[in-house]
């Protein structure tokens, strides 16, 4: 794409709004579409050079030295990620900026520290090398640095997966099976599914492979009483109810009606009729209290860091802090906790984050069985080979980008007995 002033300004603009980073990068993106309407061509150019100095945030930084302005950290990033040359930039560039990005090629990267080679805050790098090796650290920050792909779950209320393939195929969309779901496909391109038929149809949602497997975890048979407790917008609720062939009771619980909101148009377009969206206060709400004991099935996504996805929301690694961080593992202690006290003698509860660090995840697991002797852990391997899925696990189900070409997952099945 030809790079011309007006793009340069643009891609600009949008990083100095981005960059103190008080709200989600994409929020505050869409906002600036919102605000300057331009064309899908600059669109795309400034979404790409965004995201792409998100990702290499750091190398760029050391590039720019002291002058790590928007308009430097842009032009560092294409001519260094972009596969742009000196030449087709030039003409875009202001005294003394050819020299410096000449120079930005060739910084050495095996010479820098760790974290700058891995794109993760020193605060990281340090909590990572509790539980991962130097060399782990850098091969999943660099998987992290890639784009992810575009993965969608069919809704088997209303549809097949051959037939879904085909019919992308038929509209020259490059897309294959996913290797572990058995209900995914993966897109190579990503396209604007919201105005394709299979999608305004309910016939396919977005949702990562990893997060598929969440379902297939939690298993839930028809006629189960079903919850899950942290259900967001409800990409995963819609999947369990399309296992459960929409029957049976499945309660979506959330603290935010915004979440709750956006499962309403999914929900009508999904053709589920099991589904109760269920505002709550806390986790300790009186409509949970009341549904204690009862449960065969609960799903609990826990609030988490994200820093599994950071493949899709780079700049979560930079909101993130060691405080924020002991705040969520507080939280996802009491909302286990809580959620265990719904499911029934015999039924099964999963507790999932998107984080990669131990200490949301399997350390969290182990506190909880230590004080609820009355819960015991079952190995996921074991589960997902019940479930036929082809993925080798241990207790735990860990996802990581560079192994499975998902998000980074972590998932536990606990039982009780």
């Amino acid at each position: 794409m030809l790079i011309t002033e007006y793009r340069l300004d643009l891609a600009i603009l949008a990083l100095r709004s981005i960059l103190p980073l008080e709200h989600p990068a994409d929020t505050t993106l869409r906002y600036f579409f919102q605000q300057e309407r331009i064309g899908s061509n600059e669109r795309a150019f400034v979404a790409e050079t965004v995201f792409g100095t998100l990702r290499h945030r750091l190398l760029l930084e050391h590039c720019c030295g002291e002058k790590a302005t928007p308009r430097r950290m842009a032009l560092a990033y294409l001519i260094r990620f972009a596969g742009y040359n000196l030449r087709e930039i030039e003409p875009v560039l202001q005294r003394d900026e050819k020299e410096w990005l000449a120079t930005v090629k060739g910084v050495q990267l095996e010479t820098l520290p760790l974290s700058v080679q891995a794109e993760f805050p020193d605060w990281l790098v340090e909590k990572m090398r509790a539980s991962y090796s130097d060399e782990d650290i850098l091969t999943l920050g660099r998987s992290m640095q890639q784009g992810a792909p575009l993965d969608i779950r069919v809704n088997t209320l209303l549809a097949k997966r051959d037939e879904v393939l085909t019919q992308l195929h038929g509209q020259n969309i490059a897309a294959t099976l996913t290797p572990f779901s058995p209900v995914g496909i993966r897109l190579k391109e990503k396209i604007p599914l919201n105005r394709d038929a299979l999608f305004t149809e309910g016939r396919v949602e977005v949702q990562d492979e990893g997060s598929q497997l969440l379902g297939l975890l939690l298993a839930p048979k028809r006629t189960d009483m079903v919850v899950d407790f942290c259900a967001g917008a409800g990409g995963k609720t819609l999947m369990l109810s399309a296992l459960m062939n929409s029957q049976g009771r499945l309660y979506a619980l959330d603290v935010s009606e915004k979440r709750l909101a956006n499962l309403k148009p999914r929900l009508k377009r999904s053709g589920a009729s099991n589904i109760q969206p269920m505002l709550i206060a806390h986790e300790n709400d009186l409509k949970v209290k009341r549904l204690s004991g009862k449960i065969d099935r609960v799903l609990v996504d826990a609030p988490c860091s994200g820093l599994g996805t950071l493949r899709r929301n780079p700049d979560l690694k930079f909101r993130q802090s060691p405080q924020s961080l002991e705040e969520l593992k507080q939280k996802q202690a009491a909302i286990l906790a809580s959620s265990s006290r719904l499911v029934k003698k015999g039924g099964r509860l999963v507790y999932a984050t998107c984080s990669i660090l131990p200490e949301e995840n399997q350390d969290i697991v182990q506190a909880f069985l230590a004080a609820h002797p009355d819960f015991v852990l079952r190995p996921a391997g074991e589960v997902l080979q019940q479930q036929k899925v082809d993925l080798a696990m241990g207790d735990y189900l860990e996802l990581r980008p560079h192994l499975h070409n998902t998000d980074g997952f972590f998932a536990a099945v606990l039982e009780r007995v």
